[in-house]
């Protein structure tokens, strides 16, 4: 937990000082939760618009919530995956498809995104992530890119600290087997 998570708590706490706490909260977590949800939803401007969702149910969920300075990024963090999720499902509704294939249309789409100037390596890699069954992918990325330990990706997703390193583990094992390939 660092000092700025403490300040903002202590802010976010305080009726007086809540938009100033909420400013800083704003401003420390934009960027990382901008790129979990952009390794989620894939493309650039859902992205956008499910962080802005996830800054509206934060800012209206904030006096509700009870974990404290040490939970606050996992909070966000939760917040903003079950966005995620949502707007994935919104995307197999419309197509009757189950959430674990939407990621062979996010792999196009990634495809798309990168162009052809793209690196075909990091491609290669970012469409392998996408290949994998959703709650791998989910907990993959939030451990190798979000750095966040095992206890924090439970409290984020819900699942047991024992079946995150289990998603981890067999997330990595197909990775490398399709970058062989």
């Amino acid at each position: 937990m660092t000092i700025e998570a403490t300040e903002i708590f202590r802010l976010l706490t305080d009726p007086t000082r809540r938009s100033e706490g909420f400013a800083l909260l704003v401003d420390a977590y934009t960027e990382p939760l901008y790129w979990h949800l952009r390794r989620m939803v894939v493309v650039h401007e859902e992205a956008e618009d499910t962080l802005q969702e996830v800054w509206i149910k934060v800012f209206s969920s904030v006096d509700s919530y009870r974990g404290g300075a040490e939970g606050l990024r996992s909070w966000c963090y939760r917040i903003a995956t079950n966005a995620a999720l949502d707007r994935l499902r919104r995307r197999c509704r419309w197509r009757f498809v189950t959430l674990d294939s939407v990621g062979r249309e996010l792999s196009e789409e990634l495809a798309h995104e990168v162009g052809e100037s793209g690196d075909s390596i990091e491609l290669r890699f970012q469409q392998a992530l996408l290949a994998l069954p959703t709650k791998q992918r989910l907990v993959f990325n939030l451990r190798y890119y979000d750095e966040l330990d095992y206890s924090e990706i439970s409290r984020v997703t819900g699942i047991s600290e024992g079946a995150c390193k289990t998603n981890y583990h067999y997330a990595q094992q197909r990775v490398k087997e399709m970058m062989i390939r």
